[in-house]
């Protein structure tokens, strides 16, 4: 039963970011691709806005597929925590926690569970299981 929850928890996880990477980068999803992410960044002091979101973009990608197939699992949780910090610090924070205010209480919940995905691992249903 663990290893059924640990996949169920690193699938959504994994396939929300791989959403919001493909927002930034190709504007899919209702996304507004890195043109659009890139001007929102540098409007918040984020330069040079297309760069940002393009590295925003692959962390969220590349961190959700990693976190979601289980494949080298703390370093996708890594580029999803390093990502959230980021959004906390330079949108969230001064909002306060809740994310009614657009604080960042969600932020920290997505960090949570990748960071004890990453200390616990990925499970047997994972590719990292299957490398042992």
């Amino acid at each position: 039963m663990v290893d059924t929850g640990l996949l169920i928890i690193r699938a959504v996880i994994g396939i929300l970011f791989i959403g919001h990477g493909a927002q930034k980068l190709f504007g899919w999803f209702g996304g507004y691709g890195l043109k659009g992410t890139g001007g929102w960044l540098e409007s918040i002091g984020m330069k040079p806005g297309v760069l940002m979101a393009f590295a925003a973009g692959v962390s969220e990608l590349a961190g959700g597929l990693l976190f979601g197939l289980g494949l080298v699992t703390w370093l996708g949780a890594a580029l999803l925590i390093v990502t959230m910090l980021m959004a906390m610090v330079k949108v969230h924070f001064p909002n306060g926690l809740w994310v009614t205010q657009n604080g960042y209480e969600y932020n920290l919940v997505l960090i949570a569970v990748a960071l004890g995905i990453a200390f616990i691992g990925a499970g047997e249903y994972s590719i990292d299981h299957l490398l042992k």
